[in-house]
């Protein structure tokens, strides 16, 4: 089969790989759709150690399985692979197994390519109205919706629902909209990127502003790197709610004595739980998150020049999605 190899930071090359086999739970999926995460971008520069080279990249993906009884079905993918035993699993907290694992991380290649292996029941079934290109948005859709979750649990409905979401990319994005979902109006994107804030606020219905002076007892960061932590920090209300999704970097940002004084929660949110999975599926399937129309598609031949296009910012849009078997 077709993929795109990460080779070496910066360097991607799309070429013939062996094809998958399955073994006894996993199941063959032929890759209609599959975006560009920032955790890709992450690995294709050379930052994150969990993802070396060689390595098939791409984990947000739909596509049709190839392979036993469900054969033909139409599907997305949730790349969070599981133990199913331990403590986190049994508590309906899977997204906190030690052993957890994800497409594009070893052992496990990802979906940048004609064919994955993906556990059965990490597979969700779609109705005919939802296209391979929206099924695809499943995964960094659920990462939001997770996040939001977690936020609004740690709020226990003492403020207004006023929030500020941290970077205008797809997981920032994503926020405005599980939050809209989820009953807030009063949302905020911060976004520096110019072409890209235009975008947000004429394609996306959302608000997208380049700095705000405003403070807000919900703040999502859904960058991550030490300059958005202290802008989280600073604009935080007392008492209010810091979540944190970004992995930009692992630096220092946050005004810790400032967090300590206001009694200000500062909360990690990783990925997603099978139950969140689900419910924003079912929130997609239900046009609770708006049209899903702001990706834009290309072939996974042109991979390597389209990363190239992302890393010197020159894509506005907030998702690229490769179309492998097209």
């Amino acid at each position: 089969m077709k993929a795109l190899v990460y080779t070496a930071p910066e360097h991607l090359e799309y070429r013939d790989v062996p094809d998958p086999i399955p073994t006894q739970d996993e199941l063959l999926i032929q890759i209609e759709a599959a975006g560009i995460c920032g955790s890709d971008m992450h690995a294709y520069l050379g930052h994150d150690d969990r993802r070396p080279a060689p390595l098939i990249l791409g984990h947000e993906a739909a596509g049709i399985i190839c392979t036993g009884e469900r054969k033909g079905e139409r599907v997305t993918i949730n790349p969070l692979v599981t133990c199913g035993k331990c403590e986190a699993c049994l508590a309906n907290q899977e997204n906190l197994c030690p052993n957890r694992q994800i497409l594009s991380m070893m052992p496990r290649e990802g979906t940048f390519a004609q064919y994955a292996l993906v556990p059965e029941r990490n597979l969700i079934s779609l109705p005919d109205h939802i296209s391979f290109d929206v099924a695809a948005l499943a995964e960094p859709l659920s990462v939001s919706w997770h996040a939001v979750k977690l936020g609004v649990q740690a709020l226990h409905n003492r403020f207004e629902r006023k929030v500020l979401v941290i970077g205008g990319g797809a997981i920032g994005l994503a926020a405005a909209l599980a939050l809209k979902a989820q009953g807030f109006v009063d949302i905020t994107i911060t976004e520096p990127n110019e072409n890209r804030r235009i975008y947000l606020n004429e394609k996306c219905a959302v608000t997208a502003v380049s700095n705000t002076n405003d403070t807000f007892p919900l703040i999502i960061d859904a960058v991550g790197i030490a300059q958005t932590r202290a802008f989280a920090s600073a604009q935080a209300l007392p008492g209010g709610v810091i979540i944190h999704i970004g992995l930009g970097d692992n630096g220092a940002g946050l005004d810790i004595r400032r967090i300590t004084l206001q009694e200000i929660s500062f909360i990690g949110a990783y990925t997603y739980t099978m139950q969140d999975f689900k419910e924003c599926c079912q929130a997609m399937f239900e046009g609770l998150l708006g049209p899903l129309d702001w990706a834009i598609l290309a072939p996974l031949e042109n991979g390597a020049e389209i990363f190239q296009d992302i890393r010197q910012g020159r894509i506005a849009t907030p998702k690229i999605i490769f179309k492998p078997n097209q």
